[in-house]
């Protein structure tokens, strides 16, 4: 490290919400919640995060109540009197500290694996029944599924406002349901909610976002995560240009998303070439909005590799701080670096950097 390390501890405000730095957690999933009810383990796991400076928390993702949302029955859930109430808990732990915390709503899609889920027996939910290209596994959604799930995180949004959280975000990144309808590979249809154009796939994406404005009011903060890659697919760039990005972006912004959450596999790398920007980058200059990048920060490889069992050593982010600085994007999600060191931002700041801890795959078991 060369670069000194205030930017990314300076205060943020944004639709109401002031974060006291530049820190966020990203959501990862753990399937640690028995039943889809997230436990007192659960919400010592999120306040030790915030206890260490971490200045925001988006929690793992959480499923929306429909039938098929989830394939994991210990992926929590964001519905049911126990399950909303053990979030609660996670927010009056974490309030408890001075922390900031969002849900991170989500639908698995054409993703869900039916035999592990609490409902083997209903065929998962797509825009038109493809997990990837060429690979046909249900029927299309009708119009009135399509409706019900955009009801359901609606639904979920107003009960994390109930619930106290901070603001929300919602999971349109990664390949899961919102961004099968975003790829021409998934989405075939040809009524209103698909066609040729990128932006004419966005209107499910779209009405999610204006029936959580319903349910939650403007004053609420909204975060919208997307990414180009698809887990199906690393190569996949739905949006090739700028121009094709803001088009895309522009509906979604309209609707009330206050804030990109753009997701990379690797931070630093440029989006478009003749521009070091990175996606977050072109989000914002885009939009004019907030954006928030993410993408192995700190660590020297891309998340995906650990599913094969690849370590990760801890690294400098002079880079990071430098575009941070310049006001490329507004806040910093890391992932591994915070699921496995509780500390990291605390670190960071006390320039304790040569006590940062390497990513390692077989530690996840044990990790809290």
């Amino acid at each position: 490290m060369s670069r000194p390390v205030e930017p990314l501890f300076e205060p943020f405000t944004f639709n109401g919400l002031t974060l006291p730095n530049r820190i966020v957690m990203a959501p990862m999933t753990r399937s640690k919640s028995p039943n889809g009810i997230p436990g007192a383990d659960v919400a010592a796991y999120y306040r030790r995060r915030a206890e260490a400076e971490t200045g925001l928390i988006i929690t793992e993702g959480t499923t929306v109540n429909t039938p098929v949302a989830s394939g994991d029955p210990n992926v929590p859930k964001f519905w049911g009197e126990d399950s909303l109430k053990g979030w609660k808990r996670v927010v009056e732990e974490v309030h408890g500290v001075g922390g900031k915390i969002m849900p991170q709503i989500w639908h698995m899609g054409m993703m869900r694996n039916p035999a592990k889920s609490t409902h083997p027996d209903l065929q998962s939910h797509g825009p038109s029944g493809l997990m990837m290209p060429g690979k046909q596994h249900s029927e299309p959604m009708t119009k009135e599924e399509i409706r019900q799930t955009v009801e359901a995180f609606g639904r979920a949004a107003a009960d994390a406002r109930e619930a106290g959280f901070d603001g929300v975000e919602v999971h349109g990144a990664h390949g899961y349901i919102i961004d099968q309808f975003f790829w021409d590979g998934t989405n075939l249809r040809n009524d209103e909610y698909g066609g040729a154009e990128l932006v004419a796939r966005s209107r499910f994406a779209v009405e999610i976002v204006e029936a959580i404005r319903r349910e939650v009011g403007d004053d609420y903060p909204l975060i919208f995560r997307f990414s180009q890659w698809k887990q199906q697919d690393f190569s996949v760039k739905m949006a090739p240009t700028p121009d094709a990005l803001a088009a895309f972006l522009k509906p979604l912004s309209d609707a009330g998303v206050d804030m990109f959450h753009c997701s990379q596999r690797r931070f630093w790398e440029p989006e478009f070439e003749g521009s070091d920007l990175n996606l977050a980058g072109w989000a914002k200059k885009l939009t004019g909005k907030p954006s928030m990048t993410v993408g192995s920060v700190s660590l020297s490889g891309e998340f995906i590799a650990s599913f094969a069992g690849e370590a990760s050593e801890a690294t400098g982010i002079d880079d990071l701080i430098e575009r941070l600085e310049a006001g490329e994007f507004d806040l910093v999600a890391v992932g591994r670096a915070l699921l496995v060191d509780p500390a990291w931002a605390r670190k960071v700041h006390t320039g304790a950097f040569d006590q940062l801890m390497p990513f390692k795959p077989e530690a996840l078991a044990t990790l809290s």
